[in-house]
């Protein structure tokens, strides 16, 4: 256990961002795969844009990397396009 009171302060906000972390990543994942099962093109083109920004967002946080929310946003175009 820490000793110090900044330590323990570390602690508590790792925790908090950790979840917060969590939830974004999650958030993100539930919405990728909304997006992957809607089979209508008009449908999916409109929400294209939110999800594109929700990637990028995470990528500049750094909970994903940069090439992994290019490959991401690539695989939804080609769905989507495929439609």
């Amino acid at each position: 256990m820490a000793n110090h009171k900044s330590s323990l302060k570390r602690i508590r906000a790792n925790e908090r961002k950790r979840l917060a972390n969590r939830y974004y990543s999650k958030t993100m994942r539930n919405a990728l795969r909304d997006i992957r099962a809607i089979s209508e093109k008009g449908e999916a083109t409109q929400n294209l844009p939110a999800m594109t920004a929700m990637i990028d967002k995470l990528a500049k946080r750094g909970m994903i990397h940069k090439n992994k929310a290019a490959n991401l946003k690539s695989g939804l175009m080609k769905k989507i396009n495929a439609l």
